[in-house]
């Protein structure tokens, strides 16, 4: 189940973040995707990938550049009673590296591909030399 590995605590930004902002917050949490929003919603998702290939690797000038211009609004999710390997096989087909992990209707938690080949190392048998 994704509830045994998904991170619960949400890693949130303001919409209005300006992205210098949002590149630091990312540092100081080593985390690499932010919910971000707006008068207590989730409008979206921001990554360090939407940052380096819309920002940088654009012709945007980050100085006046904030979360909610780079952000993607679709919120890519799965449910918590689904499987890691669901989860995979979900951002495999989506080409996504963050799911969203809901239960019904509600956020209550995220998953990275980082996360899930943690958990699914662990599963590795190790082989040994006699």
């Amino acid at each position: 189940m994704l509830s045994e590995i998904m991170q619960t605590s949400l890693k949130t930004i303001p919409a209005d973040t300006p992205i210098v902002g949002v590149a630091e917050k990312m540092r100081q949490e080593k985390i690499s995707a932010l919910l971000v929003e707006r008068d207590g919603s989730f409008i979206g998702l921001l990554t360090d990938t939407d940052i380096v290939r819309q920002g940088l690797g654009g012709e945007i000038n980050l100085d006046h550049t904030t979360a909610e211009q780079l952000l993607t609004t679709t919120l890519p999710s799965i449910q918590v009673t689904k499987t890691s390997h669901e989860a995979y096989d979900m951002m495999g087909d989506l080409g996504v590296r963050h799911l969203v992990i809901c239960d019904g209707d509600k956020i209550v938690g995220m998953v990275s591909m980082r996360d899930l080949l943690s958990y699914l190392k662990s599963f590795e048998p190790k082989i040994g030399v006699d």
